[in-house]
């Protein structure tokens, strides 16, 4: 019997540990066995899940907008997707637009910058409103400013320019030095001023205002939207013009009584 003693245990080889024998009649086959942990190695791993790329965003495309009756910054703006809105937009026309975003002139043009274009533009007057037909450009007299539109100096140039505006939109002829040259004769720019010692005064009919019309002439010669007051200067320039045009072809061919 062998001594006692410390059992050495033999070392194996890393290649062959882990076989085991299976019989095979006289043969014995030699299988690795494999550990759990080859096993779950050998198994393929899954694929990570897919990450989603965030799409890069739209560039802002820059298109050139005409200003349209009814329009503000902020309608543009919102009609067009503008980022950062009116101010933005703002920022963009300063020089043309001017100090004050808040007046905006029809036929400004604008350059807009954004992502989307709107099949159409968003309108400013309800779509039962009629369209309104387009402006025929002013020729010959129509092209004077209409007198409601504008004021005028309650004072003889005052006068005369708002007679002179009258008169272009009736085609009455006429200029400001020939009207103003036989005032200053007539009636030296008194609009109060009266003849009552001639042949018309005789007659009951004196001369009266600016131009020293008689009644009879200023009834017959007077022009719709003035005044039927003959002391009142731009219906008395007004009608003494119509007179002077019919007999004599313009004030401007009058130097003296007339």
């Amino acid at each position: 019997m062998p001594a006692r003693g410390k059992h050495r245990r033999p070392r194996t080889n890393p290649l062959t540990r882990g076989f085991i024998a299976a019989g095979t009649g006289g043969a014995a086959l030699t299988l690795p066995l494999l550990g759990a942990t080859h096993a779950s190695a050998a198994e393929p791993q899954s694929a990570p899940a897919a990450q989603s790329v965030p799409r890069a965003a739209q560039p802002a495309k820059s298109l050139t907008y005409t200003v349209t009756k009814g329009d503000s910054l902020a309608r543009i703006a919102d009609t067009y997707d503008v980022s950062g809105g009116w101010k933005q937009l703002y920022k963009d026309n300063r020089a043309a637009v001017g100090d004050n975003p808040k007046l905006i002139h029809p036929g400004l043009k604008l350059t807009v910058k954004t992502t989307k274009a709107p099949a159409a533009k968003k309108t400013v007057t309800p779509s039962s409103a009629p369209a309104k037909p387009a402006a025929k450009p002013a020729t010959g007299v129509a092209q004077a400013t209409q007198a409601s539109a504008k004021t005028y100096a309650n004072n003889l140039d005052g006068w005369i320019r708002e007679a002179l505006d009258i008169m272009a939109q009736k085609g009455i002829p006429g200029s400001y030095e020939g009207i103003h040259r036989n005032i200053m004769r007539e009636s030296s720019g008194n609009p109060l001023a009266i003849n009552n010692w001639d042949s018309n005064a005789a007659k009951g009919t004196p001369s009266k205002g600016l131009l020293q019309t008689i009644d009879p002439t200023f009834q017959a010669y007077h022009v719709d939207g003035t005044s039927w007051d003959p002391f009142d200067p731009v219906a008395n320039i007004t009608a003494a013009c119509n007179y002077a045009a019919d007999r004599y072809g313009s004030i401007d061919n009058v130097n003296g009584p007339y």
